[in-house]
C-alpha cells in the first residue's frame, strides 16, 4: 500500500524546510523510512513475496546512500533525523 498524500504531506512538512521542499534528503530519507516499516508489515504476512522483498532491499540501499551522504555533509543534521526516525537503536 502506498504513501497516502495526507501522510506524506505531514512527514514533508514535518522534516522538510518548506512545504514544497521534497528533494532535501532529510525528507527522502522520512519517505522511504515510512514505506520500509510498511513493507516489513507486509512481510510478516506474506513470507513468500520474493518480488517485493527485492524492491524493498533497494529503497534500504538507497536510504543507506542517503544517510551516508547527510553524514558526510552535516554531522549534526543526520544525529537528529536518525533519533527523529528511531533508526539506530
Amino acid at each position: 500500500m502506498p504513501l497516502t498524500k495526507e501522510r506524506k504531506l505531514e512527514l514533508i512538512g514535518k522534516h522538510g524546510k518548506s512545504e514544497a521542499d521534497t528533494g532535501s534528503a532529510e525528507v527522502q530519507i522520512a519517505l522511504l523510512t515510512e514505506r520500509i516499516n510498511q513493507l516489513t508489515e507486509h512481510f510478516k504476512v506474506h513470507k513468500k513475496d520474493h518480488a517485493g522483498r527485492i524492491g524493498l532491499l533497494k529503497m534500504v540501499g538507497k536510504r543507506r546512500n542517503l544517510l551516508n551522504y547527510l553524514r558526510r555533509n552535516d554531522l549534526e543534521r543526520y544525529r537528529s533525523l536518525i533519533q527523529e526516525l528511531g533508526l539506530r537503536k
